[in-house]
């Protein structure tokens, strides 16, 4: 039951999303104060995970249905959880993410309900859309982005424009995912692959600009390295076992992009540390669906 129950959180994307939040932290200049105060980090990195966690589990209520058809093994459809302890997780996750979010600060608390409602939505009827969806699952990490950015408040609208970043490489997996049940389009595939070099362009470009581009480029070298041959795989054989690998190796990846982030904006080993959550995410999604 315990394991059924995380599987609806998607551990290992969560650790994603502490990485982004890290990120965030980053561009905000957090990691170069003097002394930060720990607190901060600990309530958000709670948070981000109450938040995408809860979004994912209501991912799974709002699918139920469609999937007892094409993924009868997941909790739900397949009894191991039922829908109303489904719900109750969610609701008592996304409470734990604004409840954190508010105690560290109100720009933080408030990020936290506009990330809630961006979650619920993309769950419930932006999915169904073609150009809808990809834009709302990813206004969901770059408002979790922002997120880290609110650890100084002052540096959230400055700041505001990064989160373009996020939204246009989550909509690239989200075109992509599109096919990983009955096979996708190459035309979307390629789409996706341009907004992955757009992506990189832009850390570059800004990394460029601090001065830090050096330090960043290992870390966007094994960005491109994680994510385009899957990609490139797919292309060749659009069928949905390799299109889901590419939405696995897409994800996952977040922490490589993550950590470029922190190279440009704190130091390389900062941006080592953050770098070395992915054995952790990918050991987890060894236990658990990613997707």
């Amino acid at each position: 039951m315990v394991k059924a129950l995380l599987s609806l959180t998607r551990p290992a994307n969560l650790v994603t999303a502490i990485a982004d939040v890290l990120a965030g932290m980053a561009i905000a200049g957090y990691f170069l104060i003097p002394n930060p105060p720990p607190a901060a980090v600990g309530l958000l990195a709670l948070a981000t995970v109450g938040l995408y966690g809860g979004g994912v589990v209501f991912n799974d209520v709002f699918d139920a249905e469609l999937d007892a058809v094409e993924r009868p093994e997941r909790a739900i459809p397949s009894g191991a959880v039922s829908k109303n302890a489904a719900i109750g997780l969610g609701v008592g996750l996304l409470a734990v993410g604004i409840g954190a979010s508010f105690l560290v600060n109100p720009t933080a608390g408030l990020l936290a309900i506009a990330i809630t409602v961006a979650s619920l939505v993309y769950d419930r009827f932006g999915k169904h859309h073609n150009w809808l969806g990809p834009v709302n699952m990813g206004l969901c990490r770059g408002l979790n982005l922002l997120l880290g950015v609110s650890i100084i408040p002052e540096q959230v609208l400055p700041w505001a424009w990064v989160g373009l970043v996020p939204i246009a490489y989550i909509a690239a997996i989200t075109m992509i995912s599109r096919g990983e049940v009955h096979g996708g389009s190459v035309t979307t595939l390629r789409s996706a692959g341009l907004l992955y070099a757009l992506v990189i362009g832009c850390v570059a470009a800004l990394a460029q600009q601090r001065q830090q581009l050096g330090t960043a480029f290992p870390f966007l070298i094994l960005f491109g390295y994680y994510i385009f041959p899957p990609l490139w795989r797919a292309v060749r054989e659009p069928i949905g076992q390799n299109i889901g690998l590419a939405v696995r190796a897409g994800v996952l990846s977040l922490i490589v992009m993550n950590a470029a982030w922190v190279a440009a904006f704190a130091s390389f080993p900062l941006a080592l540390l953050v770098f070395c959550l992915l054995p952790l995410s990918r050991l987890l999604a060894k236990m658990f669906a990613v997707t």
